[in-house]
């Protein structure tokens, strides 16, 4: 599958494929128009509570990733992740976040998923 994560505030490039924003609140500061987001399923974005532990710098990313993947097994977000594969499966798939570090977020735990790592 070709799936990769950018900063949502990054310039669209034409190899993006379909651009999913998976952050649950809007990003800061853009215009939906400059954002170029095709889709933005919020069932696949982690709770509030666990965005909150997660940022307040309670637990590892490991311990995060699968409070995170836990979340993912619930039947709408299990859904959602299983039209974000078929996406995938078809054509390029670029998830977008605001995260300043998209590497050890949630984006990334997505990406690991839908690559079947």
């Amino acid at each position: 599958m070709n799936v990769r994560v950018r900063r949502v505030y990054d310039p669209p490039e034409p190899d993006d494929g379909t651009r999913v924003l998976v952050d649950r609140l809007w990003p800061r500061g853009l215009k939906k128009e400059a954002a170029h987001v095709d889709e933005w399923p919020k069932e696949l974005t982690p709770s509030p509570e666990l965005r909150r532990w997660y940022h307040a710098g309670e637990g590892s990313h490991e311990e995060f990733a699968g409070r995170y993947e836990a979340e993912l097994a619930a039947p709408e977000a299990a859904g959602a992740l299983d039209r974000l594969r078929e996406l995938a499966g078809r054509a390029p798939v670029t998830l977008l976040t605001a995260s300043k570090d998209p590497d050890r977020g949630h984006a990334a735990v997505l990406v690991r998923l839908l690559d079947g790592s």
